[in-house]
């Protein structure tokens, strides 16, 4: 039987009772080893760089750089270290902020101690983790993204202007009489049907005479 190889880990937080709790926490369970400790955020980064933990425990809220710009910098350096923020902020709008610059475990100081030993293991699994008191932000963030790719593009999301000139294709004008129609220059008018044809996600000689056409009903 294989047995689970040891995880290296470095904590960053600014308050050393923390940094303490936490240790004892996560060295509990013989495979996990804090391999540095550092109290800042420059400090943080040093230590990832250096020593190449498997995992990095991050306050999000540290003195030099905070746990979101020692995130960005990681990824700016291409250095291969599963994060996990630890916060004492449950707010949404941070929590997607964590997710979105790619951490993959996000846990709550004041569940730390029930969480931190599970959350090690999955993020070097390459799991997520996340402390259960935030499986609503979760469960929202998973609508949101869902509700984006059922997205379609279509008429709503142009400008006044753009509508009005894909009632003039749907008429099958073309842009030198749209041009003098509407009283703006030729090269504008193609401007006009490159950032539609981008935002309808349009390609192809006739895809935005064949949309006007389609919704000519609709351009009335």
């Amino acid at each position: 039987m294989n047995q689970a190889p040891d995880i290296r880990i470095v904590i960053a937080d600014d308050h050393p009772i923390v940094r303490s709790g936490l240790r004892i926490n996560i060295e509990s369970d013989p495979h996990l080893h804090v391999i540095v400790e550092a109290g800042d955020g420059h400090a943080a980064l040093a230590a990832i760089e250096q020593h190449q933990p498997d995992v990095a425990v991050l306050d999000v809220n540290m003195p030099g750089l905070s746990g979101f710009e020692v995130m960005r910098q990681l990824r700016a350096r291409k250095l291969p270290v599963a994060v996990i923020f630890l916060t004492i902020h449950s707010d949404e709008v941070m929590f997607n902020e964590a997710l979105d610059l790619g951490a993959l475990g996000y846990v709550l100081k004041e569940s730390a101690v029930t969480d931190i030993v599970a959350g090690v293991k999955a993020v070097a699994a390459g799991r997520p983790f996340i402390s259960s008191a935030l499986s609503g932000h979760l469960l929202n963030r998973s609508a949101r993204a869902t509700g984006l790719a059922e997205h379609k593009p279509g008429l709503s999301d142009l400008t006044a202007t753009e509508r009005r000139i894909v009632r003039l294709i749907a008429q099958q004008k073309e842009s030198k009489d749209i041009a003098e129609e509407l009283t703006i220059s030729y090269r504008t008018v193609e401007n006009h049907r490159a950032n539609i044809c981008r935002k309808l996600d349009l390609q192809g000689h006739n895809a935005l005479l064949r949309f006007a056409l389609e919704h000519k009903s609709e351009l009335l």
